[in-house]
């Protein structure tokens, strides 16, 4: 019910955002607006407020939603409003209540942002794990327990990291501009007012466009750093088997030594079984201030790189917190910044899917959107805040596609019309209207695959 419920809200509010963005633009221009409706199919309530020449509706179905305006286009138009039909305002006016829907869903998105940066969010500090083996960061000497206080961009001035989300925002950046990325690093529990050691990530050299868990292990900074501590174990397995138990704080296994889960996590799966016979791999534990030993047995699973070792538990503790808040004005230019960032990231997304870079497994569509809201409605209020973010980015990025059902298809038409000085047929609108609606019923039939695949998956 709750993923109903957050599913629900988060689309109409969006769509009701999108709208209003239209609305809003067409009555500063002077143009009568006749229906404004959230939603499709069955009226559930409409009204209209006195004076006004607009019904608004709402009805059963949230999947969209639309703004009908007066135009000669659509019907018969009487002389004496003709002044106030859609078709007969200047390109400027016509453009800018098109653009008007795509914008008001970047500025929702931006403002969300904002809100979040201003009352503040737990993140986990940006202290680093063992750096995955042969990475870049194992390479240029990153260690475990460094603490990131700074990051820049090759020639730029370093700025504070305040959470490992924002070295990870680096991260990614810099991976995709092909960017070399400076960081300051110091022991954790240093003194903050001390200039940690400078370390220069070469990502210029990863040559990548795309961003996946991949781009992670080759960068080795994959995960905050926590403490190598066993959680809950599954019964039966190779972890319960062997005498572990939740609590667990693993310090070496064999002769190698362990300093934070991420490093467990390697260790363990790189460890598979001895041969039968064999004697298997002895671990040291702390447990309740004593040290054990522990002849643990992993169990093997293959996967597509190749068999990994299993214990059956739940490996690395939560991760140390930190609350990122932000002034007014910064908290706001935060924002802004994210939402051109993530525009950025979502439109280069689509043209790596588009000229097959990237994998069309990436689009996700009503059932993934759905599920995703209901996760992070049950987290609190703002993680559901950045999901809607996120979604409003998303969803003002692709209206202004140039896909000709889309609003950024009618922005193209009026781009020709401001470079040839007469507007795009009627006969060739209908064409590439329905050329449009092929390509957006086959993208939305890809997200619909994709989203079944992945919860059958």
């Amino acid at each position: 019910m709750l993923t109903l419920l957050a599913f629900v809200l988060a689309l109409g509010l969006l769509v009701a955002i999108h709208e209003y963005g239209h609305y809003r633009m067409a009555v500063a221009f002077g143009v009568k607006v006749l229906r404004f409706s959230i939603g499709f199919g069955p009226v559930l309530h409409s009204w209209r407020r006195e004076g006004s020449p607009t019904e608004f509706r709402i009805c059963l179905l949230p999947l969209g939603g639309y703004v009908s305006m007066l135009d000669e286009r659509e019907g018969p138009v009487p002389p004496a409003e003709r002044h106030l039909a859609f078709n007969t305002q200047p390109l400027t006016a016509r453009a800018a209540v098109v653009a008007a829907g795509p914008m008001a869903n970047l500025l929702l998105a931006a403002l969300l942002y904002s809100v979040v940066n201003w009352v503040g969010v737990e993140q986990p500090r940006a202290v680093l794990a063992s750096p995955v083996t042969g990475s870049v960061a194992e390479k240029v000497g990153l260690v475990s327990g460094e603490w990131v206080t700074g990051a820049g961009f090759e020639g730029d001035e370093l700025e504070a990291v305040r959470s490992f989300d924002e070295l990870r925002w680096y991260l990614t950046q810099a991976s995709l501009r092909g960017l070399d990325l400076r960081l300051s690093v110091s022991r954790a529990g240093s003194d903050e007012s001390k200039p940690g050691r400078e370390v220069l990530l070469p990502l210029s050299d990863l040559n990548t466009q795309t961003v996946d868990a991949s781009l992670f292990q080759r960068i080795g900074i994959v995960s905050p750093w926590t403490r190598p501590q066993i959680g809950e174990l599954v019964a039966g397995g190779a972890g319960e088997r062997a005498g572990l138990r939740a609590g667990d704080r693993v310090l070496q296994i064999g002769a190698q030594r362990i300093s934070d889960g991420q490093q467990l996590r390697q260790t363990i799966r790189s460890t598979l079984p001895p041969a039968e016979g064999q004697a298997a791999p002895m671990w040291l534990i702390e447990r309740n201030g004593q040290q054990l030993s522990l002849a643990v047995r992993p169990d093997v699973k293959s996967e597509a790189q190749g068999k990994v070792g299993l214990i059956g538990a739940f490996v690395g503790a939560a991760p140390e917190m930190t609350e990122v808040r932000y002034g007014f004005v910064e908290g706001l230019a935060v924002g802004i910044e994210k939402t051109w960032d993530m525009s950025s990231l979502t439109l280069r997304m689509m043209g790596q899917m588009l000229t097959g870079d990237a994998s069309l497994k990436n689009l996700s569509g009503p059932l993934t959107i759905a599920d995703y809201a209901g996760k992070s409605a049950s987290l609190g209020w703002v993680s559901y805040l950045l999901f809607l973010a996120v979604i409003s980015v998303s969803l003002g990025v692709l209206n202004l596609l140039p896909l000709p059902v889309l609003d950024g298809g009618h922005l193209m038409y009026y781009l020709s019309e401001a470079a040839s000085g007469r507007a795009v047929s009627q006969v060739w609108m209908d064409r590439l209207q329905r050329v449009g609606m092929a390509m957006l019923m086959t993208m939305m039939s890809i997200a619909l695959f994709n989203d079944v695949t992945r919860l059958l998956g």
